[in-house]
């Protein structure tokens, strides 16, 4: 396994910013945002010019791009969804040039007036297949983020999905932190979906158990995402169970830990990973 990052922290930033700090900071692997007009890579404008040019800087800094990113969770939208589609396909292509095998999406948000279940039988087929056509002509797996707040929640959902798509190319961006602070069981999806996890990302979760007993869990601040090591995942057995199941893959380091800057929140997760890979 290989260390990550999404870059999506440097937002404001140019690749080559991302590239000089992962190179010092010794994350070998990126995991890049590619949403329209994003400063790393916009799939609407790279050419094979560019895409040369990227590709010759990660290989001088020994770096690679492990999965194209595009989280755009309002798809399941009409309004939204034939640029949601015409943008992934884009995506697509420019994982294709780039040499990259993963394109990560989510699942989307439900759709209006439907339960998250019926938005996955009724409505993402229909979204993903065009999507998942092409993918399979530029030979590109599409990895689904499971964040709690789109369709894909419980492990009912994640079942869901996989019979409601049950395309090869289809497949998980498993985060195990959005299980955990629900209370759902993090390491079974592992062996469940175990075909199906293409990309994962290493973010933890921190559980303030004595005020969750205080405000009940439908109140906020009981739970937040810290960087792997600085919450209650195990994570030497979260990734024994991932490599029992044949992951060998990049842990994509996704910072949302407000309590950690930028580039030391990157370090320390990196720092804490290291071992276990």
């Amino acid at each position: 396994m290989k260390v990550g990052m999404l870059t999506a922290p440097f937002a404001n930033e140019p690749l080559e910013t991302v590239l000089q700090f992962a190179e010092r900071a010794a994350i070998p692997c990126l995991e890049v945002t590619t949403h329209p007009g994003s400063k790393h890579i916009d799939p609407a404008e790279l050419t094979p010019a560019r895409s040369e040019t990227i590709k010759n800087c990660l290989a001088d800094r020994e770096l690679e791009i492990s999965s194209l990113a595009y989280y755009e969770p309002r798809f399941t939208d009409p309004a939204f969804t034939p640029g949601f589609q015409r943008h992934a396909k884009k995506c697509i292509d420019a994982a294709a040039m780039l040499d990259v095998s993963v394109v990560c999406l989510l699942a989307g948000f439900p759709a209006h007036g439907m339960t998250k279940i019926n938005t996955i039988r009724k409505v993402l087929p229909k979204i993903f297949s065009p999507i998942l056509r092409h993918a399979a002509k530029k030979n590109i797996k599409i990895a689904i983020e499971n964040w709690f707040a789109t369709c894909l929640q419980g492990l009912d959902t994640f079942e869901c999905l996989f019979e409601a798509i049950p395309d090869e190319r289809f497949g998980l961006n498993y985060d195990p932190s959005h299980l955990y602070h629900q209370q759902c069981d993090h390491l079974v999806p592992v062996s469940m979906f175990r075909e199906r996890i293409f990309h994962t990302h290493a973010k933890d979760v921190i559980v303030d158990k004595a005020r969750r007993a205080r405000v009940g869990i439908y109140a906020d601040g009981w739970w937040r995402y810290v960087v792997p090591g600085f919450g209650n995942i195990a994570w030497g057995e979260y990734i024994s169970h991932l490599r029992q199941n044949g992951y060998d893959g990049v842990l994509s380091i996704e910072h949302e830990d407000g309590a950690q800057t930028r580039e030391d929140g990157f370090m320390r997760g990196r720092a804490f990973l290291e071992p276990f890979c």
